[in-house]
């Protein structure tokens, strides 16, 4: 193998290593633990297949940019898919003045379940919106909030729902 076409060759496992690297983990943090294993399996095979390129005979400048290149570039491309697959669960935490009930309503009348409290905020009491989504519907929840309350403040965490209760699936 020519030393350029080595560092391709290593370039491309790395990204399939790195790629799987990223969602093994995500698999990992999220409790699938026969898909994180699965992945973890072609991952291993194909790591050894990258680096036993890079230390085949003297060392060699195309394989270990390759090597490093293949690496960042794992990772980006993990994360991608990652945020396409959009598995598991949200909480949003939607935070507004004055327009907190509409938001729930509209939520509600989306098919999300939707919890509403009063709070104390700097300026007086506010309205807490929660609601607990599958990450596939960030985007529409974000869109319907912003289409009533454009200043409201909202977060996002992750969720690992124990016990299930009304989730718009």
């Amino acid at each position: 193998m020519t030393p350029l076409v080595a560092g391709l060759f290593v370039f491309s496992m790395r990204v399939i290593d790195m790629s799987l690297d990223t969602l093994r983990l995500l698999f990992v943090m999220r409790g699938w633990k026969f898909i994180a294993g699965a992945l973890g399996a072609v991952q291993a095979t194909v790591f050894i297949l990258a680096v036993s390129t890079v230390l085949q005979g003297p060392l060699n400048l195309w394989t270990v940019i390759g090597y490093a290149a293949g690496f960042g570039t794992g990772v980006i491309i993990g994360m991608f898919a990652e945020e396409r697959l959009a598995l598991g669960y949200i909480m949003f935490r939607i935070y507004s003045p004055e327009h907190g009930p509409a938001i729930a309503q509209l939520l509600r009348e989306a098919g999300f379940a939707v919890t509403e409290f009063a709070a104390q905020g700097r300026a007086g009491t506010i309205t807490v919106v929660n609601s607990a989504v599958a990450r596939r519907h960030r985007q529409t929840v974000r869109a319907l909030v912003e289409q009533i309350d454009p200043q409201a403040f909202i977060t996002a965490d992750d969720v690992h729902p124990l016990q299930r209760g009304y989730f718009r699936h």
